[in-house]
């Protein structure tokens, strides 16, 4: 198994700027190389010790799941291999973990789906009996499936700051009433074809959340990532129940035992033990093996 990689150091290609796991890369005036690292986020603030693997997973499963969603939407990919487009004494960093994508104008939102009502939207519906302003049924319990999959969107944070989620009404005036409900339908279809499939794998995709762009001619694409445990919630089908938090396959492993810490959720955070970055690293693989039917390289 290579080295945890925390951050690239890619030297044969500008540096555009590094987000709380990828880094990237300017390959020419329509393309880039977008590196992800093992690097972890948590309440928006990057931690300090690196996830093993994490970044070959997360890679590896946007791949999978873009070939398998390739005729919902368009997406970033250029098919060129990471590899090809650095120095030779480069390629261990990219190998297995990095993107060559085509530039595309990011929406200014996040395209959040809720298929069951878990952490932030639990919280707004315990407060509100509604999640981004859209009312749902007295008597919910914690992790309950929804009659039907939410949009619910959010504005896109800075580096440090906290996601903002916005109703609809507000989503339509910030990128135009028709590309956001493009945007609502095309993030509920990719999210239930999604789910579907891994139901069929023992897997629950409890929500996630999408990223778009659009190219010089105003085509929509699916870009950054798609359906990974960094984006998305993937609860194991067995042990499934209302009532509770499920475990899960993804990052909220490691938010649990953050919470248990006297940690403000602002920088620097905390570092992990060794036992959590273990267990983490291995939900990670899990996830990948699971959906894919596939070992990870």
């Amino acid at each position: 198994m290579t080295q945890p990689l925390y951050e690239s150091t890619i030297r044969s290609l500008p540096l555009l700027g590094r987000g709380k796991v990828r880094d990237i890369y300017a390959l020419d005036a329509e393309r880039l190389l977008i590196v992800t690292s093992d690097r972890l986020s948590a309440f928006d603030v990057v931690l300090p010790d690196p996830i093993p693997r994490k970044g070959q997973v997360l890679s590896a499963l946007a791949n999978f799941w873009f070939e398998r969603l390739a005729g919902v939407i368009p997406n970033q990919l250029t098919g060129i291999d990471p590899e090809s487009v650095v120095a030779p004494d480069e390629r261990d960093q990219v190998h297995g973990r990095a993107l060559v994508v085509k530039r595309l104008k990011p929406l200014p939102i996040e395209a959040v789906v809720r298929g069951y009502i878990i952490g932030g939207g639990w919280k707004d519906y315990l407060a509100t009996g509604a999640v981004c302003g859209i009312r749902l049924p007295a008597g919910l319990k914690q992790a309950a499936k929804l009659a039907e999959p939410l949009f619910t969107p959010s504005t896109k944070a800075e580096l440090g700051t906290h996601d903002e989620n916005i109703d609809f009404a507000a989503c339509e005036r910030l990128v135009g009433a028709a590309l956001a409900a493009q945007v609502r339908d095309t993030a509920i279809k990719l999210y239930t074809q999604a789910r579907d499939y891994a139901a069929g794998r023992g897997i629950i995709i409890a929500d996630t959340k999408f990223e778009f762009g659009l190219d010089a001619a105003g085509i929509l694409h699916l870009i950054d990532e798609a359906l990974t445990p960094d984006s998305s919630r993937f609860w194991p089908a067995a042990s499934y129940q209302e009532g509770i938090s499920p475990p899960s396959f993804d990052k909220q492993f490691v938010r649990d035992y953050l919470e248990t810490l006297d940690w403000n959720k602002q920088a620097p955070a905390p570092k992990l033990p060794a036992e959590i970055i273990a267990k983490t690293s291995a939900k990670y693989v899990d996830a990948y093996e699971r959906l894919t039917g596939k070992k990870l390289a």
